[in-house]
């Protein structure tokens, strides 16, 4: 697709001993909870609106966080099936797209279990935001960009009293973050953008820019893939994890010509 990545740069928070020789990658990343009992080990447990409002009266600090836009506490449930059903099975399949096509020396890092359920669950907090601001056909204003940069710690605070592992909740609450620490929400000084979580931001990011949107149109492939590329330059995102997402990109596109 006419991007390819020559050479490793150092990224950030990540501080990786990398050796390369031609082809060959080898990179080290260094990177209770009270339980609910729900009746199913799935990850639907956590999403059905019984489930949710289980989840809100566990943590009276979602009240909180969202009293200025939806004091009332309802619920779309209807765009978050839809989420469900389509971006966030999306943002999974990438995350494992992007895992198996990383150097087999990094894979053996990744924690695949914690990465696809965080992949899965990442924007359920969507559920407190307006559909007016979800589904605006145009650019957010500063004061609804603010919302809905609220939706993954929402997301967070609601599963955080369920009995998921901290890293996986961790890498909900950060999945728009990254190594520069610029993304949301705030972040202190030793937070580290790891493997696993570029990984999901990155998955996720890509499963944004090739689907449809009501404030935009889907990308293609290269377009995407363009876009995300900055991020390495900016030092946001580490070029194996690009690379891994390039090629299974390039996979996609050859699968689905040759099933057409």
């Amino acid at each position: 697709m006419g991007l390819e990545i020559s050479k490793a740069l150092g990224v950030g928070a990540i501080q990786p001993n990398i050796y390369i020789n031609r082809n060959k990658f080898s990179a080290v990343f260094s990177g209770d909870l009270y339980s609910d009992k729900f009746e199913s080990y799935s990850l639907e447990r956590y999403t059905s609106e019984t489930a949710i409002r289980k989840m809100i009266n566990a943590n009276p600090k979602i009240k909180n966080l969202v009293k200025d836009f939806n004091p009332e506490l309802n619920l779309n449930m209807q765009e978050l099936e839809q989420l469900l059903a389509h971006h966030a099975t999306d943002t999974k399949n990438i995350c494992i797209g992007i895992t198996q096509n990383l150097p087999f020396s990094l894979q053996t890092k990744v924690n695949s279990q914690a990465i696809e359920s965080a992949a899965y669950l990442h924007d359920l907090g969507k559920v407190f935001i307006p559909r007016e601001i979800l589904n605006k056909p145009a650019k957010l204003s500063e004061a609804e960009t603010q919302i809905m940069h609220k939706h993954s710690q929402l997301s967070y605070e609601l599963l955080k009293n369920t009995n998921l592992d901290k890293k996986t909740l961790n890498l909900i609450r950060n999945h728009h973050q990254n190594a520069q620490k610029t993304g949301y929400p705030l972040v202190g000084n030793d937070f580290n953008a790891d493997l696993d979580l570029q990984i999901l931001s990155t998955a996720d990011k890509y499963s944004a820019l090739t689907e449809t949107r009501t404030y935009k149109a889907l990308m293609n492939p290269k377009e995407a893939l363009t876009i995300i590329y900055q991020d390495v330059k900016e030092g946001k995102l580490h070029p194996f994890v690009f690379k891994a997402l390039v090629n299974y990109a390039n996979n996609t596109v050859t699968n689905t010509q040759a099933i057409s």
